[in-house]
């Protein structure tokens, strides 16, 4: 299995930068994607990013020029950050991250989440 730990939610005046992290632990090996995900008060979550293995990402349009996925395996880990730059009040929403990974057996993939992480952007 794959547990996911978000952290680096805030609040933030509008135009400002917020850095989410997300360090994943377990069967890391079998992740091949991974993503962000968010839901505003009374919306439904919808994905922000996603980044695959071989670093092909992609962005909702809402964001996409403000906001950078990235991924890191190499420092004995393995997380997830989505650097979030000239943010809007309606970047306000719960942050989540998101991991899709191979198990044994006929269902064959398995989808992980963190606990979420609140980022509030206002003056």
């Amino acid at each position: 299995q794959v547990h996911l730990v978000e952290s680096g939610g805030g609040l933030v005046q509008p135009g400002g930068s917020l850095r989410l992290s997300c360090a994943a632990s377990g069967t890391t090996f079998s992740i091949f994607a991974m993503a962000w995900y968010r839901q505003a008060p009374g919306k439904q979550r919808e994905l922000v990013a996603h980044i695959t293995n071989d670093g092909s990402t992609n962005y909702v349009d809402s964001v996409a020029g403000r906001f950078a996925i990235s991924r890191d395996t190499t420092n004995y880990g393995d997380t997830v950050a989505l650097q979030m730059n000239s943010l809007k009040p309606e970047d306000t929403a719960v942050y989540y991250c998101n991991a899709d990974y191979g198990v044994p057996g006929p269902v064959g993939t398995e989808t992980a989440w963190g606990q979420g992480t609140l980022v509030a952007v206002s003056s």
